[in-house]
């Protein structure tokens, strides 16, 4: 996420952050280099012109003069006003109301609304604990109507139909009545795509948002779209009253230019972010933690809340207890390790989340095989519970039966079998706890090179 950004402002500030002493001449370079990356991420003119100008005052005034560590001052006070920019705090929905609470979602073809929905249903359900109701109101694409039923199954929410035949506003305020009396606690209207300039389109759902009167009006762009995302958002805004924007396709963006515009651009707080697609991929926004990420210092309090979220505890608890007991770590224990990473995001989310560890996580994009991990738990799947409890017996015959059955090559189980062994050693090293020995076993955990061998459990 935002690899290019992060990589080149980590650049600049590295020759400041040694200095014993701040002064306008050796900060001149760096504030130069700073604005470089910033329009080279695609972000908005006015948006670089206040954030350097704003660093610059603070850098030269008491706050660094008093400092003990000047440059450390210095990159304070860049995380500082990037959290600023992209809107000092991290900014909920209001579903305070009596409810349904309505959630009307806008923007333009393409940039993922569909899919939003279905994601944003499955967070309140599960974070939140709320009721859903979600209902298509695109009567101009039929396949919309159809993908958010599917989405809707898929996550688990109640889904009420719509038909091509009906008008937007009929579609919506049927929907609301149904959710009362299914006692949802929030509905969420998908609308159909369209562009700013569409005045015909654009005077239609406005007067949707009219009838239906939601609580939050969220528009949803694509990151990717740089600081025309932060633009059209604003043309949206002059027709209707948004609450609020989802940024998406943001694990996919390299520059980051919408998310440090879009605050300051259109007066709306970007409230959350796709960072992938799966369902599970909406992340509230938090601009602390995206700015500590950008400057290359990682994002530990949202690695200890997806933990929290998406961690079996029960299973890892039985790992710990095993491993501190020094009972065999078997290929069971290794396919559940592979599945909460897989819950967490994969490895490259893992890394990119941890301090430093932001250009592990491209080397890891770049070279990692990502399908390797799916393979791994399809040859464990087709073993029988006698082979994953002792591998030792997989030989042979065993092996062509489980390459057979899991689609892979023997290659592929011979290597899975010595990542295994290596994990098993890692985990006798760490029987009775210590963090020594664990992080003497850390070695054994990544790939060597990148995509051959190695494991990467999570406990």
């Amino acid at each position: 996420m935002f690899e290019s950004l992060s990589d080149r402002l980590s650049h600049s500030l590295r020759s400041v952050t040694g200095k014993a002493r701040l002064t306008e001449d050796n900060i001149q370079d760096t504030l130069r280099e700073v604005r470089m990356a910033l329009l080279e991420a695609d972000v908005a003119l006015p948006v670089v012109k206040d954030f350097v100008d704003a660093v610059k005052v603070r850098a030269l005034g008491q706050e660094v003069m008093k400092s003990l560590s000047p440059g450390q001052a210095f990159l304070k006070i860049v995380q500082t006003e990037l959290e600023s920019v992209m809107g000092s705090a991290n900014e909920g929905l209001n579903l305070s109301v009596q409810p349904p609470a309505v959630i009307l979602m806008a923007g333009l073809q393409g940039a993922g609304k569909t899919t939003s929905v279905a994601k944003l249903a499955k967070l309140l359900k599960e974070r939140d604990k709320k009721s859903v109701t979600v209902v298509s109101a695109d009567v101009y694409r039929p396949a919309a109507i159809k993908q958010l039923e599917t989405l809707a199954a898929e996550v688990g929410v109640d889904f009420f139909p719509s038909d091509i035949a009906q008008k937007p506003v009929d579609i919506a305020r049927a929907a609301i009545d149904h959710a009362r009396i299914k006692f949802s606690d929030v509905v969420i209207v998908d609308t159909a795509g369209r562009l700013a300039i569409d005045d015909a389109m654009m005077k239609e759902i406005a007067e949707l948002h009219r009838a239906i009167n939601p609580v939050e009006t969220l528009f949803v762009v694509d990151a990717m779209t740089g600081q025309d995302a932060a633009t059209t958002a604003k043309a949206f805004g002059e027709a209707l009253p948004l609450t609020g924007v989802i940024l998406t396709k943001v694990d996919a963006d390299s520059r980051g230019g919408a998310a440090l515009s879009v605050r300051t651009v259109t007066g709306k707080p970007i409230k959350f972010l796709g960072v992938g697609e799966k369902t599970t991929a909406l992340d509230p926004f938090h601009p602390d933690r995206l700015a500590s990420r950008i400057l290359g210092m990682g994002d530990v309090m949202s690695l200890i809340e997806e933990a929290e979220q998406k961690v079996d505890r029960k299973k890892a608890e039985k790992l710990a207890r095993k491993v501190k007991k020094g009972q065999r770590f078997d290929l069971e224990d290794f396919r559940d390790q592979l599945q909460q990473m897989n819950n967490m995001g994969g490895i490259t989310s893992l890394l990119d989340k941890l301090p430093g560890m932001g250009n592990m996580a491209q080397v890891a994009q770049q070279n990692l095989d990502v399908k390797m991990f799916a393979r791994m738990e399809a040859m464990i799947n087709s073993m029988t519970p006698l082979e994953r409890r002792k591998p030792e017996l997989i030989t042979g015959g065993r092996k062509r039966r489980i390459t057979a059955g899991s689609g892979t090559q023997v290659q592929d189980l011979n290597r899975l079998l010595k990542q295994h062994k290596q994990m098993q050693k890692m985990m006798k090293k760490m029987k009775g706890g210590g963090m020594e020995k664990m992080m003497r076993g850390l070695g054994g955990m990544m790939p060597p090179g990148g995509g051959g061998g190695g494991g990467f459990p999570f406990r």
